[in-house]
């Protein structure tokens, strides 16, 4: 889970900006294991994207597995945790070793550009706090970021969608029904497997998908204004 003041900084931003930070508190260290593990094994030099690296929980166990010749790009929205994680890499003893391999990117997912970059996206986005317009757009990013044979590895809090729904007014639980239903077609057409994590706060359940060239979401033809 980090450092106190990890923990003290995360909260303090998640009271800031619930919608992009999502937690109260960072990413247990055995969830973030599970986000790395398509580093491991034989492979070649691999570009890595990390979406809302937050205060690099993460970041931490991603540097662990990097090669020599990796490299990775960190995008976070917040501008306060963009700054942490500068500061980390020049004077962190886990992060500056790796200073040459790392870049920090404060901006949007959807607005880094470029196509067919990233052997490995591991993504810390709260997609449970977004709406169903912004989940298509983050996934659209994903396949458009990763290179076709490219792993994506993410996390979304287990049960939480089913727990908000005795607190959601009528209109909240059909946004939260049709996103759910949204995201069970992705994980439908592109899952490679998933594992639940217990040691985390809330448990999680870690994904991974590959996007194949050939199989297309179909996700389209819905009039925006029902997106939002």
């Amino acid at each position: 889970m980090g450092t106190f003041s990890d923990v003290r900084r995360f909260f303090r931003e998640f009271r800031r900006d619930f919608h992009h930070t999502g937690s109260v508190i960072p990413s247990s260290r055995f969830l973030a294991r599970e986000l790395a593990r398509p580093l491991l094994g034989e492979r070649g030099p691999f570009n890595v994207l990390e979406c809302g690296p937050g205060t690099g929980s993460v970041t931490r166990c991603l540097l662990r597995r990097l090669r020599p010749d990796d490299r990775l790009d960190a995008v976070e929205i917040n501008p306060t945790f963009a700054e942490l994680l500068s500061r980390r890499l020049e004077s962190d003893p886990d992060f500056a070793p790796h200073r040459q391999q790392v870049r920090i990117i404060n901006a949007r997912l959807q607005d880094v550009p470029g196509q067919a970059l990233y052997d490995v996206i591991v993504s810390g986005l709260p997609l449970a706090n977004f709406s169903i317009a912004d989940v298509r757009t983050i996934f659209a990013a994903y396949r458009r970021l990763l290179k076709p044979d490219g792993t994506l590895s993410y996390f979304e809090y287990a049960f939480l969608r089913r727990l908000k729904v005795p607190f959601s007014n009528k209109s909240g639980r059909y946004h939260l029904m049709r996103k759910g239903r949204l995201l069970a077609r992705y994980l439908d057409r592109h899952q490679l497997d998933s594992s639940r994590i217990w040691l985390n706060v809330p448990p999680a359940v870690v994904r991974r998908l590959r996007f194949a060239a050939d199989v297309e979401d179909g996700l389209g033809g819905e009039r925006a204004e029902r997106e939002r």
